[in-house]
């Protein structure tokens, strides 16, 4: 099956089956565990970075949206654009592309048992020819990025704080550090600063992809 006929084939089968999964909803959570499987499973088979998730602002109308991204992987920025560009129109549901920017800033964010607070990581943005380096400061950073829940929360605060577009079309490295004891000796800026921050640098670099280390 080619690309652009998987593409056909998830909407059509989220077209079957979205009255099912809207009946289950509990605000922006629905009771279809096996539903979201099966859509989880049929992007895949789109693009193995594909992911989505669900929101709901109570202060516009009672539909949903259902933002897809690609997990931070520029190189399937095309995958969620294609995806997007073929959306249906769906009553009770809108599909839209990447996490734009959220105001207000979330002040913490909760990640199982642990919870995760802005005011605890420290950034520095520096500029490299025409890329931007991004560079997280926090207490004990770790070795494996994977295994610290921080590092989760960190990226929920960049896309709320610049978007996820941006952050993988205009940060060419993200880097992780140990916070020093007196951060702006070192030039560090609180991390909920970051916005206007990478507003007043972002025009001066050409879009780039994002890179882990």
């Amino acid at each position: 099956m080619n690309y652009h006929k998987q593409i056909a084939t998830f909407w059509e089968q989220l077209q079957e089956t979205i009255d099912l999964l809207l009946s289950s909803r509990n605000d922006d959570r629905f009771d279809a565990e096996t539903l979201l499987k099966e859509y989880r499973d049929s992007l895949k088979q789109i693009d193995d970075n594909l992911t989505f998730h669900f929101e709901h602002d109570e202060d516009t109308d009672d539909r949903v949206d259902m933002i897809f991204g690609c997990d931070g992987f520029p190189e399937s920025i095309p995958s969620v654009l294609s995806l997007i560009g073929a959306a249906p129109e769906v009553s009770g549901i809108r599909f839209k592309a990447f996490n734009h920017r959220y105001d207000p800033i979330p002040l913490q964010v909760n990640m199982g048992d642990e919870v995760c607070r802005i005011r605890d990581f420290w950034c520095r943005l520096v500029e490299m020819g025409d890329a931007l380096r991004l560079e997280i400061y926090l207490e004990d950073a770790p070795e494996v990025l994977e295994m610290d829940p921080r590092v989760e929360a960190v990226m929920i605060f960049l896309d709320a704080l610049i978007g996820e577009y941006e952050l993988m079309t205009r940060i060419s490295a993200l880097e992780w550090f140990d916070l020093p004891t007196e951060p702006e000796d070192y030039g560090l800026i609180p991390l909920r600063r970051l916005r206007r921050e990478f507003d007043r640098k972002k025009h001066q670099v050409k879009p780039l992809g994002i890179v882990l280390h």
